[in-house]
């Protein structure tokens, strides 16, 4: 959107910032970048102990958090749990029953940027109650990850993504 780039590159001229994005990228040192393969990209999300959640609001604006999440088969599930909130009507709830297209990121930062990998996964996603047998099939799956859940076992809204694509990166294969 011409406007959100005018906006983060306001010295830029109108249509400028878009030819900042087709540049070629130059890789520096010994970094090589990689494609991970399927597997590996599933076994580095699955082991991240937190993932960024972004969703879009009604307004087309993006909403970024950290959640926790556990994976079983080709569903992830992440909740609403007890950690202190500031409201309870949360904002990525409210986006995805506005438009379940959410991303997922995973990402590993190294100033020895051989080790650098990141894994995105976007799906769609809906929101059960805890009560529910998928609700409740989810918390099991986050207590078995987390066990901060085993002790209190989270009794909020599960998010429950679902129609996965993997996309993943590394420095090294």
């Amino acid at each position: 959107m011409p406007v959100l780039i005018g906006h983060l590159e306001p010295h830029l001229p109108a249509g400028a910032a878009f030819r900042l994005f087709r540049r070629p990228v130059r890789h520096v040192g010994a970094c090589h970048p990689r494609e991970m393969d399927l597997r590996l990209t599933r076994e580095r999300f699955a082991a991240a102990r937190s993932v960024k959640l972004a969703t879009v609001s009604p307004g087309n604006k993006p909403h970024l958090v950290p959640v926790v999440f556990a994976i079983d088969d080709d569903v992830i599930y992440t909740c609403v749990d007890h950690k202190p909130k500031r409201t309870t009507a949360l904002r990525r709830l409210a986006n995805i029953a506005d438009n379940p297209a959410v991303s997922l990121l995973a990402d590993l930062y190294s100033d020895s940027w051989d080790e650098l990998w990141w894994v995105r996964v976007d799906g769609r996603a809906h929101v059960v109650d805890a009560g529910e047998p998928v609700g409740m099939h989810g918390i099991d799956v986050l207590a078995a990850k987390y066990p901060q859940y085993r002790l209190r076992r989270p009794d909020g809204p599960v998010i429950v993504v679902e129609s996965l694509t993997w996309h993943g990166w590394s420095a090294t294969s």
